[in-house]
């Protein structure tokens, strides 16, 4: 048991070592000699839950510059969130983001918790994000587990099943070699392990000649590193259809439609459309649930787009009213003023293409 403890005590100092010469700059970290700000961890983590480094960068700094603390990103209405977040996509987050900013700063006195337990209460935050926000902002041993990580440990000790099929033999895995104290640097550790996953141990063509950890990887030592993580058949994904309703008004511009708070595209403002079907709309059943009973017409071209789940193929029927009406939930935005409003991805896709052809 001693002579197992020596060898993961080893390891986290290799690691540390190569974490010190080599270690990314990232704008939500602290440089040497500089104060770790916590509210800087709280967001990037946030920012970075199925995103990656390279995009959520420019976000960072322009939230930052914005909302400076997190009591300013709590007074912040929602809309000006969303729009600030356009692009980064899964904005359930930037949602769970303002939550947690207002319960920190309205109930926790603008303080951020420093204990996994306490962090995991907030919205949006869970196991993973917790553990991150724990040790790399406040220096507490934690398990600090996301998908480098996990690609590390399976190489380090070989496991040949699926990823998914072992995640907790791999939590297990990493919090035996995670310090156990503050005294080994746990969030120095935590973002050191997960810069090895992101430049060394990387999913294709890892550089195992240069990694810290070559001497203790049974995959590299077994020549295994290109077969392990193994890989998984992508299931195919579903089709969805949906009709977009393209109305023009002279003065008021084009209508547009908020999106409730919950659910895909929450809070988000969006053309109006059919529901998004497995099979595709006819002219007819789609009019029957338009916005306006008028005459439409079909626009050419369809817009394609790929969330998640599923891929989505939308049409355009296009109509022009001379009276403002519809339901309570819709606005009306100038074309000029669609940059300030919070548009998907996928509405900015129909806005391009109708302007063009309306």
């Amino acid at each position: 048991m001693n002579k197992n403890n020596d060898i993961l005590a080893k390891m986290r100092k290799d690691l540390l070592s190569w974490y010190d010469l080599n270690g990314r700059t990232l704008p939500w970290r602290a440089a040497k000699g500089q104060k770790i700000q916590p509210y800087h961890v709280l967001l990037s983590e946030f920012m970075l839950q199925q995103t990656t480094v390279a995009t959520v960068g420019p976000y960072f700094e322009k939230f930052v510059e914005r909302w400076p603390c997190i009591s300013d990103l709590a007074c912040a209405h929602l809309d000006e969130i969303l729009h600030g977040w356009q692009g980064l996509g899964y904005y359930a987050r930037a949602r769970n983001l303002h939550l947690c900013a207002k319960v920190i700063s309205e109930e926790l006195g603008g303080q951020i918790p420093e204990k996994e337990d306490d962090l995991k209460n907030l919205p949006g935050i869970g196991i993973y994000t917790a553990a991150a926000i724990s040790a790399i902002a406040f220096g507490n041993p934690a398990n600090v587990v996301d998908g480098n990580v996990e690609r590390v440990m399976v190489r380090i000790h070989a496991l040949k099943q699926p990823l998914k099929s072992i995640k907790s033999q791999i939590r297990d895995l990493s919090a035996k070699i995670s310090p156990p104290s503050r005294k080994e640097r746990p969030g120095d550790f935590a973002q050191a392990i997960m810069d090895l996953g992101a430049t060394i141990c990387t999913p294709r063509k890892p550089k195992c000649g240069i990694c810290p950890w070559g001497f203790q990887c049974k995959a590299f030592q077994n020549d295994l590193q290109d077969l392990i993580p193994a890989r998984q058949d992508k299931k195919s994904k579903p089709k969805r259809y949906g009709i977009v309703f393209w109305v023009k008004h002279p003065d008021a511009g084009i209508l547009m439609k908020k999106r409730p708070n919950k659910g895909l595209l929450g809070g988000m403002v969006v053309v109006p459309s059919t529901e998004w079907l497995e099979k595709e709309w006819s002219t007819k059943d789609a009019q029957n649930t338009a916005p306006f009973k008028t005459n439409w017409n079909p626009l050419p071209g369809v817009i394609k787009h790929t969330f998640t789940n599923f891929h989505l193929e939308l049409s355009i029927l296009a109509t022009n009213v001379s009276k403002i009406g519809g339901p309570n939930d819709f606005i009306w935005i100038r074309p000029e003023k669609m940059h300030e409003i919070p548009l998907p991805t996928v509405m900015k896709k129909v806005v391009q293409h109708a302007l063009k052809l309306s």
